[in-house]
């Protein structure tokens, strides 16, 4: 008898965490927000003139994404307007979030051949408000 319910406790705690590991994959999921191609137009109020580094990168459209932790997520497609190779890196890029703020991505470093065009995946850490828009400052 005491092996059975021994046998009955191990079954019932194999049930609740394949449930409790399922619940918790489901809120890592990444979801798509949208996809936004062209400008964005917003008038939030930016008094410290906060603005991503001058580069020689173009924002081409963007895929915004999000999982149930408020991680924020996006795949940025940008073009090297250069003639020459360049190091696209996270201060040459910004996002504005829907309380006004805006954010820069994770640290990396991409490299790009004269006028290429790329996408590349970007994280922005984990943020309650939504990214509406990602930009590049050129001259």
């Amino acid at each position: 008898m005491k092996s059975l319910s021994n046998h009955a406790l191990v079954v019932l705690l194999i049930g609740y965490l394949s449930i409790h590991c399922q619940a918790s994959a489901n809120e890592e999921i990444i979801n798509v927000e949208r996809s936004v191609s062209g400008n964005f137009n917003s008038s939030f109020p930016n008094p410290d003139n906060i603005q991503p580094d001058i580069s020689d990168f173009k924002v081409i459209n963007t895929v915004l994404m999000s999982n149930e932790q408020g991680e924020r997520w996006a795949v940025v497609t940008l073009q090297n307007t250069a003639r020459g190779q360049r190091t696209l890196n996270q201060n040459q890029l910004m996002a504005l979030i829907s309380s006004g703020e805006r954010i820069v991505p994770e640290r990396f470093k991409e490299l790009f051949s004269s006028n290429e065009t790329l996408s590349i995946t970007l994280h922005f850490g984990q943020q309650k408000f939504p990214i509406l828009e990602i930009f590049s400052r050129t001259m």
